[in-house]
């Protein structure tokens, strides 16, 4: 059996045509669907594939309901599939760094309009990590049912398909290099965007919170009337199985090297307030419904994706150097614990 076509897909597979000549594809795994049909998980790449340059990460599309995220991931990807046919700024910008792409991650649970995969496991609960101080009941991750949300996925079981992909990519083309950095896009919290950092398990600053406070630093700096709020998610609530904290433990095992991943959480309940209708829709909780204002999102976020693959360029110019790493992480301390 086939499965139904999902639009978000059949745009990403467009952009691969287009780009053909400038970057790779492949596909990671297939995703089925309890009815029959599967969908494929992509992975796009483009730029200088030397290990010796930084990389940047884009992710899309976790929990599908939040299409939003994964469609400012491939709005990112055409942005620069389209430039490189005339830009060549971006081509020697390309020369100095590695850019992977994966818009979305959960097709299968965007094609069942669920925030879990088709095997009903929330993706961002299920690394094996586990939150050293008590959770918020379910939304910290929860082992009761794969019927409510939030669920984690079985105790003794492998992490899922979806999640097992991501880590091969970031284990790949992120952690091999000396430095790269990462950004999965989301939305459904607050009516302000954040951007998030390790970490969701416990409370205790990250070991390269000092690089943490640079990177804001230089994006403050950059950008006076920014619309982020940018903190550790500790701050905002706890959680079983985050994704991102597993695979950070794991860069941490090299510690010569440095991975910053972030998230973007798109303050989704401002749409709502501007059209409480959306409330009706399962749909229109995660994501803007009316046209300008879809387009409105879309366009906001491509300046911090373009930052990031910029500052990956620049990162020997900013990171703290062992004569001012005391006074960054003083710095973000006072910041943010």
């Amino acid at each position: 059996m086939t499965a139904p076509e999902l639009p978000e897909l059949e745009a990403l597979e467009r952009i691969i045509e287009l780009g053909a000549g400038w970057l790779q594809a492949r596909v990671l795994c297939r995703v089925g669907l309890p009815g029959g049909g599967t969908y494929p998980v992509y992975v796009i790449t483009l730029g200088n594939p030397s290990l010796q340059v930084p990389g940047v990460g884009y992710f899309g599309g976790v929990h599908g309901l939040e299409r939003i995220g994964a469609e400012v991931v491939m709005t990112h990807l055409h942005s620069l599939v389209m430039r490189l046919q005339w830009d060549s700024a971006l081509h020697r910008q390309l020369e100095t760094v590695r850019l992977v792409f994966m818009p979305i991650v959960n097709p299968g649970g965007m094609a069942l309009c669920t925030r879990a995969n088709p095997n009903g496991v929330d993706l961002m609960r299920n690394a094996p990590v586990a939150a050293q101080e008590p959770v918020p009941f379910l939304v910290g991750g929860q082992r009761i049912s794969a019927g409510l949300p939030w669920y984690r996925g079985p105790r003794d079981g492998v992490m899922e398909p979806e999640n097992l992909a991501v880590c091969e990519v970031v284990s790949t083309e992120l952690l091999t290099r000396d430095f790269s950095v990462s950004v999965d896009c989301h939305s459904g919290f607050g009516a302000r965007d954040r951007v998030w950092f390790p970490f969701a398990h416990k409370r205790a600053p990250m070991t390269h919170l000092a690089e943490m406070q640079a990177l804001k630093h230089i994006f403050v700096q950059s950008n006076h009337h920014h619309r982020y709020l940018i903190e550790p998610q500790s701050l905002q609530y706890l959680a079983h199985g985050d994704l991102w904290d597993h695979l950070y433990l794991q860069s941490c095992a090299q510690p010569q090297r440095v991975f910053l991943p972030l998230t973007l959480e798109m303050g989704s309940w401002l749409w709502v307030k501007k059209n409480p209708r959306q409330l009706f829709s399962r749909h229109g909780i995660f994501n803007p419904l009316i046209e300008h204002r879809q387009q409105r999102v879309l366009r906001q976020h491509q300046w911090l994706l373009e930052f990031l693959s910029r500052a990956a360029c620049g990162h020997r110019l900013w990171l703290p150097t062992p004569d001012n790493r005391a006074q960054h992480h003083a710095q973000a301390l006072q910041d943010w614990y």
